[in-house]
């Protein structure tokens, strides 16, 4: 019988001498357009290559439109909004919800598409309430704004799912001590909270922690993305790529299809993060406190 052998370094399996290469998809929907189109472009996409992949939803309102402050605050997200041509990604109604356009609800828009992505046999887990003030308000609000964000998601994800989450994702890889204090709370089997290079273990709620190690494709050249990305797959292990339904199943869905196509042709198995969970060992991860770190790409910090 083989030995099966935890790399803990990088989160790897091993079956004896046999390198077992996984990538999960970690699907992000921030926006209402995300979720009318990005997701359905997404599920057919999945289903041409028979694939599954982890959804992680945004429930409640897309105030998208209040981004426009950051625009002003912070040159690097004007940069990254010119770059990935942002009108084109989220349309031009997106860049109004919340301040000129009423805010529409995400995922609780939609009841028939989160029943497509779970018909499809797709995992379906919790992102977010409200997507864009996580993002930009998360650090200056306080614990009582957390505790009725988290309340209100979770009510909302159990109303348009059905069940409970059995994780979280927290937007832009965001989170801090009173976050975590929350999330232990609701007793989530794991998160995807970071952009750290492998799993480990929360050392103050003791959670594992599947990050999305690879970089996001608008984060990244637009004509080397599928190469770059391809690149850092050819090491033989486990990774997880950051996908959002308004980006590959988007204006780069072609480059996301030749990226599925290229690690297929390389018998790379592509699955949802629970088979990742199911597989690690967590009795060998290392057990650690995230940090806060700005990516190369990314106009915020992110854990890692």
């Amino acid at each position: 019988m083989s030995l099966r052998v935890h790399d803990s370094e990088r989160g790897n399996l091993f079956l004896g001498e046999i390198l077992l290469p996984m990538l999960g998809l970690k699907i992000d929907v921030d926006t209402y357009w995300g979720m009318k189109n990005g997701v359905p472009s997404l599920l057919q996409t999945l289903k041409e290559f028979n694939l599954k992949g982890t959804f992680f939803l945004s429930i409640g309102p897309d105030n998208s439109g209040r981004a426009a402050l950051q625009l002003i605050k912070n040159p690097l997200f004007l940069k990254k909004m010119m770059r990935t041509n942002a009108p084109a990604l989220y349309g031009w109604k997106t860049a109004f919800y919340g301040t000129l356009l009423p805010a529409p609800m995400i995922a609780l828009s939609f009841p028939e598409i989160v029943n497509d992505i779970i018909s499809a046999g797709h995992e379906v887990q919790f992102h977010a309430w409200d997507h864009r003030r996580w993002q930009d308000e998360l650090t200056s609000k306080s614990e009582k704004w957390i505790r009725e964000w988290f309340s209100k998601g979770m009510s909302g994800f159990e109303k348009v799912t059905g069940k409970k989450p059995t994780a979280f994702g927290a937007p832009s890889w965001l989170i801090d001590d009173r976050v975590l204090s929350i999330v232990k709370e609701y007793k989530f089997e794991y998160l995807s909270c970071t952009r750290a290079k492998a799993p480990f273990i929360h050392e103050a709620i003791n959670v594992l922690e599947i990050p999305s190690d690879l970089r996001c494709f608008e984060e990244i050249d637009t004509e080397k993305g599928v190469s770059i990305i391809f690149d850092l797959l050819k090491d033989g292990k486990t990774h997880v790529l950051p996908v959002h339904a308004e980006v590959e199943g988007g204006i780069f869905q072609n480059q996301f299809r030749e990226l599925l196509e290229k690690a297929l042709s390389q018998s790379i198995e592509i699955i949802p993060l629970k088979k990742i969970k199911d597989k690690i060992d967590i009795k060998t991860l290392p057990v650690r406190k995230y940090k806060m770190e700005l990516l190369h790409g990314r106009h915020s910090s992110c854990a890692v």
